[in-house]
């Protein structure tokens, strides 16, 4: 009996998995060890963070800051009462909260999408 002639051989090659793994792994080795590039990294997440929760500040210190400044220029609008309750009272004893909240809850959404934006620079493989 003869042998069947040989099956065509199939190289694998595992290199372009290697290079496009070692890509993504030098970025979590630069976070892990300090290096210039990982803290550049970690300086920007910090600053985009700083920016936000500045920003977020202001927001609030215009929206209740400017409210006393609006009552004592404007004494009228003081004396103006809503259901029995004077404006001023309204507005920052049980109106500031809700607000408050709001902007707490706008910065926690946009500080993790600044974490979730850091996270997947991180996992992109180099180009």
């Amino acid at each position: 009996m003869a042998d069947p002639p040989p099956s065509p051989r199939t190289r694998v090659v595992l290199a372009d998995a290697a290079t496009r793994r070692a890509a993504t792994d030098r970025a979590r080795t630069d976070l892990a060890e300090q290096t210039p590039v990982g803290e550049a990294l970690v300086k920007g997440l910090v600053r985009a963070q700083l920016a936000l929760a500045l920003r977020l500040a202001l927001v609030v210190a215009a929206g209740l800051g400017t409210l006393p400044l609006l009552f004592a220029a404007a004494p009228a609008v003081g004396r103006f009462t809503v259901f029995g309750v004077h404006l001023p009272w309204l507005l920052l004893g049980l109106l500031s909260f809700p607000f408050l909240v709001g902007v707490g809850a706008a910065y926690v959404r946009w500080a993790e999408r600044n974490e979730q934006d850091f996270a997947a620079l991180i996992r992109r493989p180099e180009q």
